[in-house]
């Protein structure tokens, strides 16, 4: 594989596996669903995030129909209760023949339409194709049912799946999506584009240099719409009226002894008491609102006695409990729909999903949860395109419960506020692919400045590197990147954004060959590197990933001879006190020993390539003096300190590890880690032991040039190739600084 194809293949971006020339679609659709229903159907496998009334069921009828038409199959199509039939007549309203099935049977082909609790009675082997009704229901089920559902139908060539605009302060449920797809394990994806801050490891956000790659991501198998004009289309018809939220407090009567006003519920206890000592003042509330109508009306609530209490209530409401058979859910829904019953009494996680109620305006909640979702989900029942009337949310709470409310407030407005980030990272992209327009962007910049004595070449290292003549390097000395993704930048080209440990093998691959080629006979590279720890998240195993060892075999499959390695002693206790590793943590030796381990140290590995060395590096005794040839002849660079209490030996650092290039300047805000200059004093004891004065040293990760400012201080010539524009910039402030260019003989022909 040439090195260009291989970088193309990095590409996370999912690839399209449907139908390439799509079918005519119908005149009824919209623009912007046809154009969206065209992109599915040639992505095969894809999710449509569309708001509320932008006409998801159609465009899942229309996707369905198509691929039965083209496999001559069948399409499975799961919904939530009662949204079968709510499917089926929009199929027949649009002549697109759709069969409801209960209990198994299927026709020869087209489209088959039956609720999520049915999905036992089916097999996978029967469809060709599936689509996922209002998706984000899967969070309603049991870890069990969702792996069920991404289980079974792993193998089936076509996926579609349909929601609102997911969560977007809830990234696992785009997770979720990606995995049913068979585009990214959910793991995968928060390991890829995801970290903790501190202790928070529940709590997961984007890495800064992730955003953009992330969202592009998304975008390569699924398409976010609020509304057409965030897909360039035009919004007419698709204007919302307003939403009206108005709070009823309801006072508690609970007071703490010796309180002389009721506290906030803090915890779910104290929340739930109030809850249940106040249902009759709630309930009678909602019902005086409801009874004083005529208007249909929508009765929330969450607990099984305030759905009895409120049906005793209110005369003419039919309710909607869990008890029910799934056949009178159904009735009673679909007769609310037609408006065979006013008001309506249920729970969110029973009606929240799919139905459409455009014809009811008011609606009350009997109390909230904490789940923004369901919140969202149950409004938009009525609160969606198609509604002409201002819709109003009437919310009952204790005095004890405002808690509960501002966190539902809080989380609307966190919501929006990252509904907005995302459809503003997306909306371009998206337009673009749906409408077919070029979205290939390309930010790769490169750049050369040169100085007397060095050569700063901005680009990809392996690209850059393959420019140098052969046989022209006198030495190489480096620090790989780790297996980092996303850490300091976007690139496929960063050897760090690499998902695999085989990917990154075939990477750094291209860089081992050309470095066999620029280096001279007999000459030496030396790289500094770490052994890894792993995570549960990514690796899915607490450990040590041996990153030297790989190194070593990398460069021995590529010729290279194993020469020798320094170990080079770091702290513990500082190790512990940086990264809290769970390893070092005393605590961890007082609750279970077998997960105690010792701190992680760095290694300078050396490789030589073969055949004879013409010039060789000779040393006066006067610049190796026996002292210094043992300290640097010894396999670990460290010094004894003495012995301590129980006779073992006290080490401390022989190389300075806070002796390195000022490098604020060149961090960036969306680094996700301080950058990690290589210590000057191993990059200078290397230059002096294994080079002449004069002699080439090349850095293909010079960073902000460590390397090259060593090897101008010692009075030899330096060649680093660098990627990102910040660090890049950085090295030719840190490069100039030392340079001399009256008495240092000139290697590029001149200044630049």
């Amino acid at each position: 594989m040439s090195y260009e194809a291989f970088i193309s293949g990095k590409s996370i971006k999912a690839k399209a596996v449907g139908i390439s020339l799509p079918p005519r679609l119908s005149d009824s659709l919209f623009p912007y669903q046809r154009d969206i229903v065209a992109w599915a159907l040639k992505r095969g496998r894809a999710a449509i995030f569309a708001d509320c009334g932008l006409g998801k069921t159609l465009m899942q009828l229309e996707w369905a129909n198509a691929v039965a038409n083209h496999t001559g199959g069948r399409v499975l199509v799961l919904t939530p209760l009662a949204v079968a039939q709510q499917t089926a007549a929009e199929a027949a309203r649009f002549g697109i023949k759709a069969t409801v099935c209960r209990d198994g049977s299927l026709p020869s082909s087209g489209i088959v339409i039956a609720n999520y609790q049915l999905i036992h009675k089916f097999s996978a082997q029967d469809f060709s194709g599936v689509v996922l009704d209002e998706s984000s229901i899967l969070k309603s089920f049991d870890g069990k049912f969702r792996s069920l559902i991404i289980d079974m139908f792993g193998a089936t060539s076509f996926k579609l799946a349909c929601t609102a605009t997911p969560a977007p302060n809830d990234h696992v449920e785009l997770g979720n999506h990606a995995e049913f797809l068979g585009v990214m394990k959910r793991p995968e994806m928060l390991a890829t584009f995801f970290c903790h801050d501190g202790g928070e490891t529940q709590v997961w956000r984007l890495k800064g240099h992730a955003e953009d790659t992330f969202w592009e991501w998304v975008c390569s198998w699924g398409v976010m719409v609020r509304r057409p004009s965030d897909l360039g289309y035009s919004d007419e018809g698709f204007e919302l009226p307003a939403m009206k939220v108005v709070d009823h407090h309801v006072e508690s009567g609970i007071k703490r002894e010796g309180m002389l006003f009721a506290e906030h519920a803090t915890d779910l206890e104290s929340q739930r008491a109030a809850r249940k000592s106040t249902l009759h003042q709630r309930c009678a509330v909602a019902a005086e609102m409801v009874n004083a109508s005529d208007k249909p009306w929508i009765v929330w609530c969450e607990l099984n006695d305030e759905g009895d209490e409120l049906a005793k209530l209110i005369p003419d409401a039919v309710q909607v409990a869990g008890s029910d058979s799934d056949d009178d859910k159904t009735s009673r829904m679909i007769g609310f729909a037609h408006g065979l019953h006013r008001v309506l009494i249920t729970k969110p996680k029973i009606a929240g999903f799919g139905m459409n109620w455009q014809h009811c305006a008011n609606m009350v909640f009997v109390g909230l949860t904490h789940s923004y979702e369901q919140f969202y989900q149950a409004t938009r029942r009525c609160w969606r395109f198609g509604q002409k009337s201002t819709v109003y949310a009437h919310a009952i709470i204790t005095d004890v419960e405002s808690s509960v409310a501002k966190n539902i407030k809080r989380k609307e407005k966190d919501s929006m506020h990252m509904a907005s980030k995302m459809i503003q990272h997306t909306s371009s992209i998206n337009s673009a692919d749906i409408q077919l327009a070029d979205s290939a962007h390309d930010q790769y910049n490169i750049n050369d400045q040169r100085g007397s004595s060095f050569r700063a070449m901005m680009g990809d290292c392996v690209e850059r590197v393959s420019e140098l003549e052969s046989d022209s390097v006198d030495f190489s000395i480096f620090s790989p990147p780790f297996a980092s993704l996303y850490t300091y930048s976007n690139s496929a080209r960063d050897m760090g954004n690499c998902r695999t440990h085989d990917e990154f093998h075939e990477h750094f691959a291209f860089l081992v060959k050309e470095l066999m080629r620029v280096i001279k006979s007999g000459r030496l590279v030396a790289f500094h590197c770490m052994n890894l720890p792993t995570s549960k998240e990514r690796d899915g195993y607490i450990g040590i990933s041996d990153f030297r060892g790989q190194l070593i075999r990398m460069f021995q499959s590529g010729g290279w001879i194993y020469h020798s390695e320094v170990c080079i002693w770091k702290d513990p206790v500082t190790a512990m006190q940086r990264t809290k590793a769970l390893g070092l943590l005393h605590k961890t030796i007082r609750k279970d020993s077998s997960m105690s381990r010792q701190g992680i140290a760095d290694y300078l590995v050396v490789m030589r390539k073969p055949g004879e060395n013409v010039v060789p590096v000779a040393h006066t005794h006067d610049d190796f003096p026996v002292e210094r040839w043992q300290r640097y002849a010894s396999p670990v660079w460290a010094v004894a300190d003495g012995v301590d209490d129980e006779g073992f030996m006290v080490m401390s650092q022989d190389i300075n590890p806070s002796e390195t290039l000022q490098k604020e300047s060149a961090r960036e805000d969306k680094d996700e880690r301080h950058i990690c200059p290589l210590q000057l004093d191993v990059i200078r004891r290397s230059i002096r032991l294994w080079t002449n004065p004069g002699d080439i040293v090349l850095s293909p990760f010079m960073g902000i040039g460590s390397e090259g400012y060593v090897a101008l201080q010692e009075r030899r010539k330096f060649i680093g190739v660098e990627l990102k524009r910040s660090y890049y910039d950085q090295a030719l402030k840190n490069l100039r600084s030392v340079e001399s260019a009256p008495v240092q003989p000139s290697l590029f022909g001149g200044e630049s």
